[in-house]
Order: C-alpha cells, then sequence, then structure tokens
C-alpha cells in the first residue's frame, strides 16, 4: 500500500510531466505513458520499499525509497521544463540523436529507479541500480515503443537512462545534460524530512551523523527560473550547519555534472543574507 505522501508524490509527478507534454503539444505522449506505468508498476514499488527499509532500518541512512525517487524525478523534470522554456536544448536534441520526448522518458526512469541498489547496500550501489532497473527498462519500453521500427530509440533512451543512473553519485564521469540533472536533482533531495526517521530511531552518537543533522536543518529547496542563468536552486536552513550539506553534497554533485554552466545556488539560514556560491 502507497501512503498519502507516496500518493501526493505521485500526483505531482504525472502533473508536471503533464506540463512538460503541454509545452510540446502532445506531440509524443511517451514520456507520460512511462511515468503512469511506473507509478503503477508493483514490482517498482516493492523494489523502492525495500530499498528504503535497507537505508533507513539497517544501515541507519536517510530516506531512499519511494518518495525520494520521486521527488528526485520532480527535481529534474523542473528543471528540464526551466531549460526548455530557456530554449536550451537537451543533448539528444543538440546531437540528432533524440527528441525533447526522448529526453524526458529517459530523465524519467533513470530517476525513478537511480536508487534501486539500495536493496543491495552502500557500496557502488548506482552500479546495481543499473543492473536491478536494466531489465524494468526494457520492459517498459518494448510495451510503449513495440516493434523493430522502434529498436534506435529504445536503444537511445535506454542507453541514456542507464547514463543517469549509474552517474547519480558523481563518482564517475558523464557527458549528457540530461544525466547531469539527475544528479543535480538527487542532490537537491535534502531537506529535513530526508532525515526525520534515521534520526528518530537511532539517537546513538555515530561515524556520518553530520550528514543527517545537517540535513534535518534544510527546511526548503526551491528550483526556479533563474537571473543570470536558466536554472536557480535556493536552500533556506534553520541552522549554519545545514551549508555543510550544500558544500559536502550538494555542491559536490553540481561541479561535476554537464548541466552545471546552467545553474545558479543560493543558501542560507532563513531570515539571513543568501550566499551566493554560483
Amino acid at each position: 500500500m502507497k501512503s498519502p505522501k507516496e500518493k501526493s508524490v505521485d500526483q505531482k509527478l504525472l502533473e508536471l510531466t503533464k506540463e512538460l507534454m503541454e509545452l510540446i503539444s502532445y506531440k509524443d505522449d511517451l514520456p507520460l505513458r512511462i511515468a503512469r506505468d511506473l507509478v503503477e508498476d508493483e514490482e517498482v514499488q516493492c523494489i523502492q520499499d525495500y530499498a528504503n527499509n535497507v537505508s533507513i532500518v539497517r544501515l541507519g541512512f536517510n530516506d531512499h525509497g519511494p518518495v525520494h525517487m520521486r521527488t528526485v524525478c520532480r527535481n529534474a523534470l523542473k528543471m528540464l521544463k526551466i531549460l526548455y522554456q530557456a530554449q536550451i536544448k537537451t543533448s539528444l536534441e543538440t546531437e540528432g540523436a533524440g527528441t525533447f520526448a526522448d529526453s524526458v522518458t529517459a530523465v524519467i526512469l533513470a530517476s525513478f529507479m537511480h536508487d534501486f541498489g539500495m536493496t543491495i547496500g552502500r557500496q557502488d550501489h548506482e552500479l546495481y541500480s543499473g543492473i536491478l532497473a536494466y531489465s524494468k527498462i526494457n520492459e517498459l519500453l518494448e510495451k510503449e515503443l513495440p516493434g523493430k521500427e522502434n529498436l534506435k530509440r529504445r536503444v537511445v533512451i535506454r542507453s541514456l537512462a542507464m547514463e543517469g543512473i549509474l552517474g547519480h553519485m558523481g563518482s564517475r564521469k558523464i557527458h549528457s545534460i540530461e544525466a547531469g540533472l539527475i544528479l543535480i536533482a538527487d542532490g537537491c533531495d535534502m531537506t529535513k524530512g530526508r532525515a526525520r526517521i534515521p534520526i528518530e530511531l537511532n539517537k546513538t552518537p555515530g561515524v556520518g551523523d553530520i550528514h543527517k543533522y545537517s540535513a534535518n536543518s534544510i527546511e526548503k529547496v526551491k528550483i526556479l527560473a533563474g537571473d543570470e542563468k536558466p536554472v536557480k536552486i535556493e536552500v533556506l536552513m534553520s541552522a549554519d550547519v545545514g551549508f555543510f550539506q550544500i558544500e559536502e553534497v550538494l555542491l559536490q554533485k553540481i561541479n561535476c555534472s554537464p548541466a552545471k554552466s546552467f545553474i545558479e545556488l543560493y543558501a542560507g539560514v532563513e531570515g539571513k543574507e543568501m550566499k551566493k556560491y554560483l
């Protein structure tokens, strides 16, 4: 059973996907069909649920489950929408290898499954995510893009989705704007809700606590149209400890993202002047 939070995020995700389809006048609704498939897929839900169990209960980390993966998807789609409105093409469009709809589809698939590997453990989880997601990506693409005539398109979308999954930790070089947005979108999901459960479950001091407590000070992350660059990310926090999360997680991911040149980053404690990073 999905939680009310999961249902709410599903609805917001589908609404945002519809907004992206409206931008291209529904010339190709593949992203919307794939998004609907994913939110209704029971196996995907089970994998996400168990990933959260391993992350929170077994390892004491923060949320890596259904809400997180859907939130990362929404974050990436918000940035894609802003870039489209700023008339910035995706890598597939620039290279002539695919359409905007193909890019959106790959981003949805990748961000929705990027933490599947947490069902196994933290180490190299992005690699295991790729292994676990590969067959599901094929299954969904063959359902929505059947036939030999769509083979090349399936290959392109699948390859881009795999790049997004394998590259979301910033530990290996990625080259597409689409994968770069997933990397940043993952870093943007750091509000206090992600850290609340592990903090409540384990109050014994331990290595890595700074990540949980810094994340617990993050009140809100906004993704907006920028002033000097297309995308502005604003992070509001309740205490200075949140700067650790900005500098050690989000900024690190932005710095190794192919989409870095499109990003403005501001952060600060609520009621005080915002610090400009990018």
